[in-house]
């Protein structure tokens, strides 16, 4: 299957109103490519722009820049680069910057290695490897440009995309114990789910 992106000279009715919608919000001239991939899918463009809106763009229990480097997480999990150039660039006008960009990579990376492992010893169905050192280094955690906040709501945004029960738990307990609030981890996995719909359609367009 292969679904074209929408130009906006082509856009009618209410995607064409969406993309006037978005070009005010993000206060461009021209609607961002990602945006433009859902276009012909007129009732998910909606879906997505109000979600987009009210769970990435509008400040709530997190600030726009911390969700846009969620959502950046997400885009770059799933090996995205329509939306990965997005978040960036979004991000960037936030002041965000390209070494905090790697830095996100390598906690989705970081958190790849980990996920994998724990999640390992969950399926497994089996008491076997308890206790067993874990062996595996993950000095990015401690390294990035980010406030220990920050860092864990995107450990959390990346375990449950990558369905590691026992890091997601891991990960809010540590969240909680900086003083997150349960709505502000919330939030980010609003964020999340926001986030990786717009990558999952995305991604099905083009193959």
């Amino acid at each position: 299957m292969r679904i074209p992106p929408l130009p906006e000279s082509e856009a009618t009715d209410k995607a064409a109103q969406t993309y006037e919608r978005l070009r005010e919000m993000l206060g461009v001239d021209s609607v961002p490519e990602a945006f433009l991939s859902l276009g012909r899918a007129e009732a998910l463009l909606g879906d997505f722009y109000m979600n987009f809106k009210k769970f990435i763009w509008k400040d709530g229990k997190l600030d726009r820049r911390t969700k846009l480097l969620i959502a950046l997480a997400v885009a770059l999990k799933e090996g995205n680069g329509v939306w990965a150039d997005c978040y960036t660039e979004l991000a960037s006008a936030e002041g965000v910057t390209e070494a905090e960009v790697t830095d996100v990579a390598a906690l989705v990376a970081t958190n790849a290695t980990y996920n994998t492992f724990f999640k390992f010893r969950t399926l497994s169905g089996t008491d076997l490897f308890d206790g067993l050192p874990v062996g595996l280094r993950a000095h990015a955690f401690q390294t990035t440009a980010f406030d220990d906040k920050t860092v864990e709501l995107i450990n959390t945004a990346v375990s449950d995309l990558n369905a590691c029960e026992p890091c997601v738990a891991g990960h809010v307990k540590k969240a909680r114990a900086l003083g997150l609030e349960p709505e502000a981890i919330l939030e980010a996995i609003q964020v999340t789910s926001v986030a990786y719909s717009g990558v999952q359609f995305t991604k099905s367009a083009k193959s």
